[in-house]
């Protein structure tokens, strides 16, 4: 029997390439998408044309009776990947980040719960549930800021501070997954991600910069730069994430429970525009002007995932380094220009 996955966010930049990777291989998977963001009719009609096994259920997890019935189909694996993703978003509209992330999340929960199944669930949550980490010291070190202290950077014995609308409703939901864990035995795995880039992204500028950057300088389009350009991200290759799933999955004896931080790591990161701005006029061979802007609210100077602690459970670290990575999503964007006519 071929073993069955839910993926809630299907059709989105991650859940597309999740569906892909797992569908290649002979899962049967089922997504689930209200296919609202943008970009999501787009990878839909790209995964049925290319998989036409796939199963999709359009819902929306703020609707519990339409969540439930999708977990009563029985799974043996739920990636939960729907979310509300802005920070700029969550602020201007915090109730219905609330009612996505945090609601949404506890009705898959739920969901799972009340049907007494134990299908293994992961979820996606992000490196903001540690806010802006006042109490770390940042230098500045070849043009781009740094940690003073923290060489391998920030581990999860990092004090949580669910700074924006957005850190609270996906800290909270984080913490649910986790003690669903240890209440009701639900093998739960909770990934807080740090910047995940790749192909079928579609970045617009208040999140998914990486991919947002070479979508607008491919369409002639203005690039702005929200602080001085030298805050730093560590970077992760979409597929190195997928691996990643895939290995917690199997090795679910081990991962259920846990909390990992995951990212590129300290070999993997990019500053916004001292480091960024190069490659993207090497890859376009010219100049490329920027705007500056002021800070935004919570914005962090510097954020890199410590990854120790995942790679020695179980045993993973990214494969794909930065420069190889950008070129491979700028490739993808260049030979898919005709799916861009949204953002002329």
């Amino acid at each position: 029997m071929k073993t069955k996955l839910l993926i809630t966010g299907g059709a989105g930049f991650i859940g597309s390439n999740l569906a892909k990777h797992f569908l290649e291989k002979g899962y049967e998977v089922c997504i689930f998408d209200n296919f609202v963001r943008l970009g999501t009719k787009e990878n839909l009609a790209w995964l049925v044309k290319t998989y036409p096994q796939l199963q999709i259920v359009t819902g929306d997890i703020r609707d519990f009776n339409s969540i439930k019935k999708t977990v009563n189909l029985g799974f043996d694996v739920i990636f939960h990947l729907a979310a509300q993703v802005a920070v700029t978003t969550s602020v201007a509209d915090p109730k219905t980040d609330f009612d996505i992330n945090a609601l949404g999340s506890f009705n898959i929960l739920e969901a799972v719960r009340k049907t007494g199944g134990r299908p293994i669930m992961v979820f996606s949550s992000t490196n903001k549930v540690y806010g802006g980490m006042e109490d770390v010291e940042i230098i500045e070190k070849n043009g781009e800021y740094t940690y003073k202290n923290l060489p391998n950077g920030v581990s999860e014995r990092q004090n949580l501070d669910f700074h924006s609308p957005y850190g609270c409703s996906k800290g909270a939901a984080d913490q649910y997954f986790h003690d669903y864990e240890r209440i009701y035995d639900i093998p739960t795995v909770v990934f807080r991600q740090s910047c995940i880039y790749g192909p079928r992204q579609f970045g617009i500028e208040d999140q998914g910069w990486v991919a947002w950057f070479i979508i607008a300088t491919s369409l002639g389009k203005s690039i702005s730069v929200y602080g001085d350009g030298k805050q730093v991200r560590d970077v992760l290759y979409v597929a190195d994430l997928v691996k990643l799933f895939e290995i917690a999955i199997e090795k679910i004896s081990i991962s259920k429970g846990k909390i990992y931080n995951v990212g590129g790591g300290i070999n993997n990161t990019l500053s916004v525009w001292t480091k960024f701005g190069p490659i993207l006029s090497k890859l376009f061979n010219k100049k490329i002007d920027v705007n500056f802007a002021s800070w935004r609210p919570g914005d962090q100077k510097v954020y890199i995932s410590d990854i120790s602690y995942v790679n020695k459970d179980l045993d993973w670290l990214p494969e794909i380094r930065v420069e190889e990575g950008i070129k491979r999503l700028y490739d993808w964007v260049q030979n898919n220009m005709s799916l861009f006519s949204m953002f002329t």
